[in-house]
Order: structure tokens, then sequence, then C-alpha cells
């Protein structure tokens, strides 16, 4: 059903059935976008997740059953961008969809590279480094780092940055935001050159501390 909805819309869409012939698709063939389904036959969508993100950032979507808010936190910790609960409407799909390709598009005029302390980001190759060292990102993430990068010291509430990396509204409840920013902090403090850190300011948003050291 998803296949013909999407198709009408002038989407190249390739069919898997199962995990196993995704991550064979995958490997013989370039794709700007995946859209990956947990409940699979043979290995589900959180294994072939983490084995798409141990040599691919592509942009990937997770469907996921609604009320498994477990699997939907596992997910984003695995490295996917977005999460759509079942059942959805596929008009919602598609409209994520477009503002995920849209926010990875190749950049056609010159942006300069953003720089606080020890962390660099190049928004025209879609590069970021840690004290000169490359920092393996998802578009999620690169485009949070981004955000925070460009108002350093100063309050990005939830709503801008779902916005600017997820193309949609905050939804209540959704914790998509936090658990990427917990996954860019471990990426960062990981890299082990990094003196910034991203502090919480509590009911409203996130910022970027330069050269305060580590969190706590």
């Amino acid at each position: 059903m998803l296949f013909d909805y999407l198709a009408t819309d002038h989407i190249e869409l390739t069919l898997c059935d199962t995990g196993e012939e995704g991550l064979r698709a995958l490997a013989e063939f370039s794709y700007d976008l995946i859209i990956l389904d947990i409940m699979l036959p043979g290995i589900n969508g959180l294994d072939v997740l983490q084995e798409i993100r141990k040599s691919n950032r592509l942009p990937v979507i997770m469907l996921t059953a609604r009320g498994d808010d477990v699997d939907r936190i596992i997910g984003l910790e695995f490295g996917a961008d977005d999460y759509l609960a079942k059942p959805f409407n596929p008009r919602e799909l598609l409209a994520r969809i477009r503002a995920i390709l849209r926010r990875t598009e190749p950049q056609t005029a010159s942006t300069d590279v953003l720089r606080v302390g020890s962390i660099s980001l190049d928004p025209t190759t879609r590069t970021a480094q840690v004290g000169g060292k490359a920092l393996k990102l998802t578009g999620t993430e690169f485009e949070i780092l981004r955000c925070l990068l460009a108002t350093p010291g100063q309050v990005v509430n939830k709503e801008a940055l779902s916005q600017t990396a997820l193309g949609r509204r905050l939804l209540p409840y959704d914790r998509s935001i936090d658990t990427h920013i917990s996954n860019l902090r471990s990426k960062l403090e990981g890299a082990g050159d990094s003196e910034e850190t991203i502090r919480n300011q509590r009911g409203v948003g996130y910022l970027l501390i330069p050269g305060q050291g580590r969190r706590p």
C-alpha cells in the first residue's frame, strides 16, 4: 500500500520484504532515504538499523507499532532519524520524507564553516569534526549540532530544534529530540578532544556551552 501511494508522488522505490533483502539492496544500489519497519521476518528492523549504521549515514525513518515506546527510543539511539507510529496517515509519512530530503539536499551556495572551540561543521560538505577528527553523525544529529553551533551559549528551544532537524512541529510527549541530543552529546564526549558541552535548560531547550569542559 505504501509502495503504491509513494510511487504516485514520483518517488522511485525499492520494496524489500525482509531485512536481509534490504541490506543486499543497500549494498548494491544508491538511495537517498530508507523507510524501515521494525516488524520484519527474519532479522528485525532494529538489527537491520544497527547493520546500516556500521557503514552508512543515510536518513532512516522507522515505522513502529503504536505504544512501543521502548522500540522507538532504541531506534533513535541506534541512529534512526525519525519514527512514525502505526497506524498513521500516509500523507504524514510523505511529509516527513519530503522534509528529510529537503534537509539533505546538497548545498548550492557557499556556506561558512561553523566553529566553536574544538568543534567545526561544514554545511556544504555536511561534515563535522572535533579537534580535527571526523564525527560520524546522522542527518538529524548534524542538523541539531548546526543549530546549536549557530548560537553558542544561547538556548535553542525544542520546537525550533524539531522544525530544523526533523522538519516537523514538536509533538506532545515526543522525546525524539532529547534522544538525538543524548546521542550527539555522547559522540562529542567520545571524540575526546571536545571542551564543549550541550546543556539542558529544563522545560525550554538546549544550548552549547563553549569551552566549559564536560558535563559533571
